[in-house]
């Protein structure tokens, strides 16, 4: 449990206000230069669940309790977010894959707006069992679907089918696209997932360590937090709270691609300036 000079939220039932207390500590004050714990607090990101619904590993993570709700400690918060942060700059500058996972109603577009934002694959309608595991049948439906947008584009199903059928291949390439569209340019192993609500979405948790991939996810108090590589203690629920998560992480991805980026050109300049360096070879004169 974190002591009394940590962060000390108390949500005023009557008033709907929450008081912050931070004491001059230093584990109370930023840990961060990245991520403001102040943010957090505003955003909400201290309101775990009701304690008779907590989970025990949770305990370390946990800084009191408020009128039967448990109180996460944003000091844990901030330093695991932190290493979560690092971890996912690492694996973008790598250039792998981070897939953003996340079927819960209130934050399915920030996850779709981030994803698009930085290019990376996405599920946010239904997880489809063996969406990493089965690469026979999930790479089959993406194949079919890239085939039939393909087809549409190019006017060869225009020129075969007749305009009722058009439209019903239409609305097939619709439908798929919201349940695949994310995924069509998914590696077949991505360098981590990242998911929301590891309860909501246990499916994608338990896929990814299947195949060894590592789990980034926020783990509110009634979640285990051992089932996650880089857990997130926080609310996973409040969209203040998923927003301010999905901005640290799309800043975190965009970071590591930067210096990927800022990588290659220092090669390519490299290469460039080896081949001007080298010397001409003069044609041998005629005797």
């Amino acid at each position: 449990m974190a002591s009394g000079t940590d962060v000390d939220p108390v949500k005023d039932a009557q008033s709907e206000q929450t008081t912050v207390i931070i004491k001059s500590s230093p584990a109370a004050k930023n840990v961060s230069k990245g991520v403001d714990i102040k943010q957090l607090l505003e955003a909400g990101a201290h309101f775990g669940h009701q304690a008779s619904r907590w989970h025990p590993k949770m305990a370390p993570y946990i800084h009191s309790k408020r009128e039967g709700s448990h109180i996460i400690d944003l000091t844990k918060t901030v330093e695991a977010l932190d290493k979560a942060l690092a971890f996912l700059s690492e694996i973008s500058a790598a250039g792998k894959q981070v897939l953003l996972v996340s079927t819960k109603r209130q934050a399915r577009d920030k996850v779709k707006e981030v994803a698009l934002a930085t290019n990376m694959p996405y599920v946010t309608e239904r997880w489809l069992g063996g969406m990493m595991t089965n690469q026979a049948t999930i790479g089959g439906r993406i194949k079919h679907l890239k085939d039939l947008e393909t087809r549409m584009v190019t006017g060869a199903l225009e020129a075969r089918f007749n305009k009722l059928e058009v439209q019903r291949f239409a609305e097939e390439i619709e439908e798929m696209n919201r349940i695949y569209g994310g995924i069509k340019e998914l590696a077949a192993k991505p360098g981590a997932v990242f998911v929301i609500d590891i309860l909501n979405d246990i499916n994608a948790v338990r896929e990814a360590k299947k195949l060894g991939i590592p789990v980034v996810a926020l783990v509110d108090t009634n979640a285990d937090p051992t089932l996650i590589d880089y857990p997130i203690p926080c609310n996973d629920d409040a969209a203040k709270t998923i927003n301010l998560i999905m901005d640290y992480v799309q800043s975190a991805i965009e970071a590591g691609k930067a210096k990927a980026k800022k990588s290659a050109d220092k090669t390519e300049e490299k290469t460039d300036a080896k081949v001007e360096a080298k010397p001409e070879v003069k044609a041998e004169e005629g005797k």
